[in-house]
């Protein structure tokens, strides 16, 4: 580049700061608009010349801005965006140690931790974060010692947008690889996710156990109550529509629910003899079989019938009888359902 184009390109840059260091929300609104649309999939060398070799400069005002005001929720979805543009950027490491110095990790699991701040918002926090995880075992060390797995754990548990919860539980299987320091964090976080009211957030959580339990090895004893209480999901009371359509779009969720954790369930009975039998001490066989009973969907009985199996295979006499004994109750309840007589 020439000294005459250096130098109005550097004028060009200077005006763009001057007039953001001046401008009110609605004109830094357009300004971020107008970066996103041109400098989107950019590299870092392409984001220098646009910004004539001094791009960190916009950075370092577009975080500041966004930690004097994500509380407000002003413009966060475009700040948040036009922060990606930099991070996601090929050979941006420079980018990411700037943001990072500055507490960019903190600031974004404070939004997290936002009730009024909307989905939407949470969504695009968690993208930057996953873009900070995929940096390296380092940075996954620094989402987690910051309190993340707490921060991204409630967030997926607190959310009614399916997108927020599925970003955020992408993030949790994250930062379980390649993260030896912390990996056993996160899977007691998400154990204890287990215990929450979202059966989406639950048949989620119970998906990237059975992808983190290898990663540990050694089953916790915690995750065996939350498991049994999700098989007993089917007594909770549930609103039902009037038509059937909507009844059968209500319940399939709990469905989901029971066939997942009967299957973890299996899983875990599978790699430890010792849960196995804390199982059985929890009632697993009879809860196992109330699903194996379950009319309305088939892969949960597929699952508590595999799971039921393994609890067979168990050398103990004790377990077969129990087994007998919850069959013959579970004969009758499924001949009363379908209108059979039952033997006496």
């Amino acid at each position: 580049m020439s000294s005459s184009k250096e130098q109005a390109s550097i004028s060009q840059v200077m005006c763009f700061l001057h007039e953001w260091d001046q401008g009110n929300k609605t004109v830094r609104s357009r300004m971020l608009s107008d970066f996103l649309a041109k400098n989107i999939g950019k590299t870092c060398p392409e984001l220098e010349l646009e910004f004539a070799q001094v791009s960190s400069l916009f950075l370092a005002r577009l975080t500041a801005w966004i930690r004097l005001t994500y509380m407000f929720g002003t413009c966060l979805d475009l700040q948040l965006r036009a922060v990606g543009v930099f991070l996601s950027a090929n050979s941006s490491y420079q980018y990411m140690i700037e943001f990072l110095e500055v507490g960019g990790v903190l600031t974004l699991l404070e939004i997290l931790g936002q009730d009024k701040l909307k989905d939407g918002d949470k969504t695009e926090a968690l993208c930057l974060l996953q873009i900070i995880a995929n940096a390296g075992q380092k940075y996954n060390e620094l989402i987690c010692e910051s309190y993340g797995v707490k921060a991204v754990a409630e967030c997926l548990a607190k959310s009614e947008t399916e997108g927020t919860q599925e970003t955020a539980a992408a993030l949790l299987e994250s930062l379980a690889h390649g993260n030896p320091k912390y990996k056993n964090q996160v899977y007691k976080g998400l154990i204890a996710l287990l215990t929450c009211t979202s059966p989406r957030a639950q048949q989620l959580v119970l998906h990237i156990l059975r992808i983190v339990q290898p990663i540990v090895k050694t089953a916790h004893h915690s995750i065996v109550e939350p498991l049994l209480n999700l098989l007993r999901s089917l007594h909770l009371e549930v609103q039902y529509e009037d038509s059937e359509v909507a009844k059968m779009t209500d319940s399939l969720p709990v469905l989901l629910q029971q066939a997942a954790s009967a299957k973890t369930i299996r899983t875990l009975a599978q790699r430890s003899e010792e849960i196995s039998k804390e199982l059985l001490s929890l009632s697993v066989i009879h809860h196992l079989l109330y699903a194996m009973g379950n009319q309305e969907h088939a892969d949960a009985q597929r699952q508590a019938s595999l799971a039921l199996e393994v609890q067979l295979k168990l050398p103990s006499t004790h377990t077969h009888s129990l087994i007998l004994t919850y069959a013959d109750s579970a004969s009758a309840i499924s001949k009363f359902n379908t209108g059979q007589t039952i033997d006496q």
